[in-house]
């Protein structure tokens, strides 16, 4: 028994399952690669928790000193992540002697929320 109409098409024939003449709004390749990159930058829970508390403390200006007691992690592990944030464009980074301070970039975070709202996930 067949599953779908395109099961029984001959090759030479149109499928008539879908309507082709229907818009797709799709993404693009290069839309999926940069959002995948966000998503990967945010998809491991200590960054999620990194993020957490930025927002609680503001969401500007948060010192790199702020993050290892909090999180129970050395200085090297929270440094690491807050540079993985960073490269994706989820942070911003500014250097004041010899502490670095970051700031949450709004915009990415509202795509992230974007794609999460999109009719792509809904099903």
């Amino acid at each position: 028994m067949p599953v779908n109409m395109c099961d029984t098409m001959v090759m030479n024939e149109p499928c008539d399952c879908i309507d082709q003449t229907r818009p797709l709004n799709v993404l693009t390749a290069d839309d999926a690669e940069a959002i995948a990159a966000l998503l990967k930058a945010v998809a491991e829970p200590m960054r999620l928790r990194i993020i957490s508390i930025i927002v609680e403390l503001g969401g500007a200006d948060v010192c790199a000193c702020e993050f290892p007691e909090r999180l129970g992690i050395g200085q090297p592990t929270a440094s690491h992540h807050l540079k993985r944030l960073t490269e994706a464009g989820l942070l911003t980074r500014e250097q004041r002697g010899k502490w670095a301070f970051f700031t949450l970039v709004p915009e990415r975070l509202a795509q992230i929320r974007d794609l999460l709202g999109a009719p792509l996930l809904r099903v």
